[in-house]
């Protein structure tokens, strides 16, 4: 996969600059995942559909968790 030009931050990017954060790269077919601090770093790369998959289980396991209190 060619390297995305359009990287989007966390919206929990924390305070400040927001430099502690993960940004994420897409195409047609895959994510690209990186560091804010690192970005000259090689991303993690995914397919697309793993990614929603990977992001619906974390949502599933907070929503969970906020049934639990």
């Amino acid at each position: 996969m060619r390297t995305p030009g359009i990287w989007r931050k966390s919206s929990y990017s924390g305070e400040g600059d927001g430099n502690s954060c993960v940004e994420i790269a897409t195409t047609r077919t895959h994510i690209a995942i990186r560091d804010s601090k690192t970005p000259a770093r090689t991303p993690l790369t995914v397919p697309a559909g793993a990614f929603v998959t990977f992001i619906g289980a974390l949502n599933a396991d907070r929503l969970a968790a906020a049934d639990v209190r």
